[in-house]
């Protein structure tokens, strides 16, 4: 199905329009990725509506890698997410992007294609060559538009990233060269790889190599510590994504890659995925009771949430991945709507320190009342989906 290509190609496409348009009018580049957006929405909806589909291209032949993508139903939840929080991203950035706007929506666009390709790739190259186009845009909206402490941010979002990938590149290196000891011929193929007889030994080495580079972007306790910078130095926009959208792909890849991939060694090492959710839990919680600063607080409430994600994962039941799923959905919205907020209050009062946000119940009573909605979802109240997750 060649219409599914459209939702890579069509955001890169748009945001080089939304550059160019840019400069040439001031303000265009807003209207033109907004309505690019809720286009794509359209679009990604009808194609989830048309059931599962799938596209395989020859890419490269030497090496058998196809660009192949696959749009079942968990791909349709989380693409349809990355392109409403997405569309979220840019009308709480509406105003406050005044510096290369153009430039800003060309990266925000690029980050949206990159994520797409993640959740869309049935091949492991193509799926590592998307995990990696989506850390340059986002690198660039924290290191450009972000705030006072940006460049360190930005750098050590780029390292913890790109050294957990090294790893993650040679366990599909090892993958595919396995997949020719057995079959003779060199396969990328997920699908493929699923039907591989794995001894357990290197399983568990595979295994560890994708774990860690999912664990750094969801992030477990203890590859967390780029996050509450990123997070914090980040623009709004770049915040939404991240909180929203960029730490799921973590979840992703474990549901999508690691489980199937890997059962005896994922049964091996619960007790340790389990205690690591645990423990992030408790620590993402202590550590968001003691922050001053508001964006902080809902940056370590994230590792909290996640550690509940990976704890449902590997406890191996049904009942637990599905709500594992809602708790993804869930935490992506009432996340980036919360950080949509400390935007909005910063923007107000020129400060994220919550110790001056106080008497906002009379000077901005909408305003406090969305906060408050979505501080109700972030800490699981009865009747809120992250509750029910």
């Amino acid at each position: 199905m060649v219409a599914l290509s459209f939702l890579i190609w069509l955001p890169l496409l748009l945001g080089v329009c939304s550059w160019f348009s840019e400069k040439k009018f001031s303000g265009s580049g807003n209207w033109i990725t907004l309505f690019s957006l809720f286009a794509l929405l359209i679009f990604s909806i009808y194609l989830g509506s048309q059931g599962t589909s799938s596209l395989s291209w020859e890419w490269f032949a030497r090496f058998n890698i196809h660009f192949a993508l696959l749009f079942d139903g968990l791909a349709l939840l989380l693409v349809t997410l990355t392109i409403a929080l997405a569309i979220l991203a840019v009308l709480v950035s509406w105003k406050d992007i005044e510096q290369h706007r153009g430039f800003f929506h060309f990266n925000l666009m690029f980050s949206v294609a990159g994520i797409i390709g993640v959740f869309l790739a049935a091949d492991l190259f193509l799926f590592f060559l998307f995990w990696e186009v989506m850390l340059l845009p986002m690198t660039a909206l924290i290191l450009i538009w972000g705030h006072e402490n940006r460049r360190y941010a930005a750098l050590k979002f780029f390292i913890f990233t790109q050294v957990s990938s090294l790893l993650m590149l040679i366990a599909i290196i090892a993958l595919a060269l396995f997949h020719q000891a057995q079959t003779g011929e060199l396969s990328f193929n997920l699908a493929e790889l699923q039907q591989l007889a794995i001894p357990e030994n290197m399983q568990f080495w595979l295994m560890l190599g994708f774990f860690i580079a999912f664990a750094v972007k969801s992030p477990m306790e203890p590859f967390h510590s780029w996050l509450p910078d990123a997070h914090t130095q980040a623009p709004t926009a770049g915040s939404v994504l991240l909180a929203g959208i960029l730490l799921k792909t973590g979840a992703y890849g474990l549901i999508r890659i690691v489980l199937p991939l890997f059962p005896s060694a994922t049964m091996e090492f619960a007790p340790i995925a389990v205690s690591l959710g645990v423990v992030s839990i408790i620590y993402g919680a202590l550590m968001a009771y003691s922050q001053t600063d508001f964006k902080r607080l809902v940056a370590f409430s994230s590792i909290s949430h996640m550690g509940f994600v990976l704890l449902a994962l590997f406890s191996w039941h049904e009942v637990a991945l599905q709500g594992a799923i809602l708790t993804i959905v869930a935490h992506g919205i009432s996340s980036a709507a919360l950080f949509s907020m400390a935007g909005l209050i910063q923007h107000r009062i020129h400060s994220r320190e919550l110790g001056k946000m106080g008497g906002m119940w009379a000077s901005a009573p909408k305003m406090a009342t969305v906060t408050l909605i979505f501080v109700m979802a972030g800490i699981g109240m009865p009747g809120m989906a992250n509750f029910n997750g």
